[in-house]
């Protein structure tokens, strides 16, 4: 499994692929072979759905600074690190179904971000830099243990659909 992984890997970075699927390998750690030398630069949408992830690494934006979508639906990360604030250009990031316990402040940083799926999870409570993402236009943070939404979420202009259902909400 192990050669195949990093047989698909040196092809999407010999081909300069801009999609890369990575879903269903039983991953247990973030392939180093993605962060080796350059990296993908080409990369724009990284599919690792139905891993076992528990971590990202700190330099992920560093070797995939293209990145528009990450999807990590399905894994067991726990913590969303600070270096995620890094990906400027992503629009579109899913870490549902995961055991979310923490999101960094820096995902306000992430000024391109339109879709956020932080569905089913463990978190208590969202930062309150999730106000500065202008062009968020979906977000789903339903089944969670959330007690309240952060103040500054009326500061999403764009935000078109809110899911916060089966939350502690009161």
């Amino acid at each position: 499994m192990a050669s195949e992984l990093c047989k698909t890997i040196s092809v999407a970075r010999l081909e300069k692929h801009k999609n890369l699927f990575l879903n269903y390998r039983n991953l247990h750690h973030f392939p180093l072979e993605l962060l080796k030398d350059e990296g993908l630069q080409y990369l724009e949408r990284l599919y690792m759905k139905r891993n076992s992830l528990t971590s990202l690494p700190e330099n992920l934006a560093q070797k995939l600074p293209n990145l528009v979508e990450l999807y990590l639906h399905s894994n067991n990360i726990v913590v969303v690190p600070e270096a995620i604030g890094s990906l400027v250009k992503l629009q579109c990031l899913d870490l549902s179904d995961n055991a979310l316990e923490i999101v960094c402040p820096e995902i306000g940083r992430l000024r391109a971000l339109r879709h956020l799926r932080l569905a089913n999870n463990q978190l208590q409570f969202l930062p309150p830099e999730v106000g500065d993402l202008k062009e968020l236009q979906t977000l789903d943070i339903s089944t969670n243990r959330l007690l309240t939404l952060p103040e500054r979420l009326h500061m999403c202009l764009s935000l078109q659909y809110l899911t916060v259902d089966r939350n502690r909400l009161w």
